[in-house]
């Protein structure tokens, strides 16, 4: 038995110095690492993402596995935010959300021989729900595999967004789709749980440019 693993095989966080009774969403942060490589670890039942990934540059992910239930909500496998440089290469996924999920200043990200089952595919946003999101841009996926999800490759942006917006130089290559039930979506209206505000202003357009 683990030092923090309990009789019952719950899992202590206390042991490991964090408050009785603290909410534990996310199973792994990486906060403004650089010029790293995160290789042959496995992430499983993630109460939300299972890895954020935040203001980080030149980061690795590779033969990684991450599973979580087909219906647990939110347990996205692995989400960027604001990096530049990350690569996910040949790694396994299967989740009840996103398999990977790319936030507002994703750039440079790379995902390569990546095998997503179950889950919602693979994710551009959602963008376009705060003030001063930065662009996405240099997205490429490639040689990737996708089996019984809910979609395919998506891009999704909010209808209200508060301030301007730009995705581009999005690259989907040799994509395999067995049993998807939306193999390519661009939703420009996306509003989980219908808590936005439809009304477009001028100011919140929200261009996206795919090659």
């Amino acid at each position: 038995m683990g030092k923090g693993q309990s009789n019952d095989g719950d899992f202590d966080v206390t042991k490991f110095g964090a408050m009785p009774n603290t909410e534990i969403f996310q199973n792994v942060r990486f906060d403004y690492i650089k010029n790293s490589i995160v290789s042959d670890i496995t992430s499983k039942d993630s109460k939300s993402f299972h890895f954020n990934v935040l203001g980080c540059k030149n980061l690795t992910f590779k033969h990684v596995n991450i599973n979580a239930p087909q219906d647990s909500p939110n347990t996205d496998g692995i989400h960027i935010g604001r990096s530049v440089g990350i690569n996910v290469i040949n790694t396994k996924i299967g989740t009840g959300d996103d398999c990977i999920s790319l936030g507002d200043g994703s750039q440079q990200v790379t995902i390569t021989n990546v095998t997503c089952a179950p889950g919602h595919g693979i994710s551009v946003g959602s963008l376009g729900r705060y003030v001063g999101e930065t662009p996405v841009q240099g997205v490429r996926a490639k040689n990737c595999t996708l089996i019984n999800t809910t979609n395919g490759v998506r891009i999704k942006t909010r209808p209200s967004s508060p301030s301007f917006g730009v995705a581009s130089d999005i690259h989907f290559e040799d994509i395999i789709m067995v049993n998807v039930i939306n193999p390519l979506v661009i939703d420009q209206e996306y509003c989980p749980w219908n808590q936005c505000d439809k009304k477009v202003s001028k100011s919140s357009f929200f261009f996206i440019f795919l090659f």
